[in-house]
């Protein structure tokens, strides 16, 4: 809780000593008395939840959770990202985490934290007299799938992780060494969750008389539903997956956006194919995606880093026809006058004039148009229209192996980049086909938080990493009985010996 905010009282210094203390002036205060009476505070405490997504500009450095940590660890722990920069970064990319990786150490820090925002809005808001049932039951709404999300991250990534609700936050005991949930405890308090979320929740928010405007990027019901697909997939509960993903089609709310780069623009921040994202902007909370994402010594995108970007491995393996090989900056004249392009077989010592890149930046976070501030207004999305097609055709496979209708999605988000289209069901089996969807989202999911758990959930985490570290001269290190979970922070282990880090390293 926010507590008072004062002038600090002074002293009239004289020659010999203090002749008088000031009384201070108090200029505001929000404690639990005052705290939580209008509709104006609870929508502040909805709000605050939303903030958590990112880390706001302003304060620290602004690239946590979705803003580009969650990126860190769901794609440079696979066969995708790479970056040529040391320390905590590369380890991640080379398949060398501890528990003390930074990366790892935020995200669980920062998904945690929204659990606990979301935790003491939901305690709070209930106290708001004035407040409707309807808009108890948005805010309320809102709140449970921001939670839900940050849950089936930390799940994703940490497996059981301690379980707190609302419930606990009414009488807390901070020195309890709370034992881990199970992962069915867990699933379970998601999929009501998020079903309660979705009852409650409007189809989008145009006329609405809860909020005043059309907040596009609020949750809405498309995204509950969307939210809980995502966890059927992971748990491979096919069946129910469909039925969902039929209710998001029955909504009519969601196409795929014409083209992959406008779909990317950062003059694009919201299109029929979003369903849920981290919206930014880059006067007022913007982040710093462009930094970490931009080219070297580029003309376009300047004075960036090149500290995220994707393996050279992963980008050759675009067909030249895929517009999504475009999404890269893989050959460009630098700033320094020097050709800046991938090293060709065999060579390491560029010629005069050619600097050979370590890996390849990309445009989806680096807009050559967008912001050239240190803080940009890039969203991230979360959610979109073409993850649940292709999560459609995968379940689908899954049920009834290889069918025209499998095929059909997966070549309605090929043809949208101009590759080339899969052949007839008979091409394939129930394996291949899955291969050519793990495939199929990689290529369109690259730095969208899904790489490790698309490799994880169709059993290839180990197979594909080992066969990418080999590739680039790195030890095979994956044992997905060790590796399916990151280990848990040190720092947390220390806090609490319950979260056990056996058979984790």
């Amino acid at each position: 809780m926010k507590r008072t905010i004062i002038l600090l009282s002074a002293c009239l210094i004289g020659l010999a000593s203090c002749k008088n203390t000031a009384e201070p002036n108090v200029y505001s205060i929000l404690t639990e008395v005052n705290a939580f009476q209008t509709k104006a505070d609870a929508v502040a405490a909805v709000n605050g939840v939303y903030a958590r997504l990112k880390q706001p500009s302003g304060i620290s450095d602004s690239y946590q959770y979705y803003a580009g940590f969650q990126m860190a660890i769901t794609d440079f722990t696979t066969d995708i990202g790479h970056s040529f920069q040391s320390g905590d970064i590369s380890q991640l990319s080379d398949a060398q985490w501890s528990t003390n990786n930074k990366y790892l150490n935020f995200a669980y820090q920062h998904q945690y934290k929204l659990i606990a925002d979301a935790n003491n809005a939901l305690v709070n808001i209930p106290k708001i007299k004035t407040l409707t049932e309807a808009e108890t039951n948005q805010y309320f709404s809102e709140i449970k799938f921001l939670r839900a999300l940050a849950y089936i991250d930390l799940t994703d990534e940490f497996g059981p992780v301690i379980l707190i609700t609302e419930e606990e936050m009414k009488n807390p005991d901070y020195s309890a060494k709370t034992t881990p949930a199970s992962l069915e405890a867990i699933n379970t308090f998601l999929i009501n969750d998020l079903e309660s979320a979705a009852a409650n929740l409007p189809v989008n928010y145009e006329g609405k008389a809860i909020y005043p405007t059309n907040d596009v990027g609020r949750v809405t019901k498309g995204a509950a539903l969307s939210l809980l697909t995502k966890l059927y997939m992971r748990e491979h509960q096919w069946q129910k997956a469909l039925e969902t993903i039929q209710k998001i089609e029955d909504l009519h709310q969601y196409e795929l956006y014409p083209t992959y780069a406008g779909l990317f623009a950062e003059s694009n921040k919201w299109c029929k194919e979003s369903i849920f994202s981290a919206l930014a902007d880059a006067l007022n909370d913007g982040t710093e995606l462009m930094n970490h994402f931009g080219p070297l010594n580029n003309p376009l995108v300047t004075d960036r880093w090149q500290y995220y970007a994707v393996s050279w491995t992963f980008w050759n393996s675009y067909a030249p026809n895929d517009e999504r090989r475009e999404m890269f900056f893989y050959s460009y004249k630098g700033t320094d006058g020097l050709q800046y392009m991938q090293a060709p077989a065999g060579q390491t010592t560029p010629p005069e004039g050619k600097y050979y890149l370590p890996d390849v930046a990309t445009k989806k976070y680096a807009d050559p148009a967008g912001s050239k501030t240190y803080y940009d207004g890039h969203g991230i999305p979360i959610l979109r229209y073409a993850d649940i097609v292709l999560c459609k055709a995968e379940a689908l496979n899954e049920v009834n192996g290889p069918t025209q209708a499998s095929i059909d999605l997966i070549n309605s988000v090929k043809a949208r980049s101009k590759a080339t289209l899969l052949g007839a069901p008979g091409t394939y089996t129930k394996d291949s086909l899955r291969d050519k969807i793990l495939q199929e989202r990689g290529w369109e999911f690259f730095f969208e938080c899904k790489r490790r758990a698309d490799l994880i959930r169709m059993g290839k985490y180990q197979e594909v990493v080992n066969t990418y570290l080999k590739s680039v001269g790195k030890p095979a290190s994956i044992d997905i009985a060790k590796h399916k979970y990151f280990p848990y922070p040190q720092t947390q282990v220390d806090l609490n010996p319950n979260l056990n880090n056996a058979g984790r390293l």
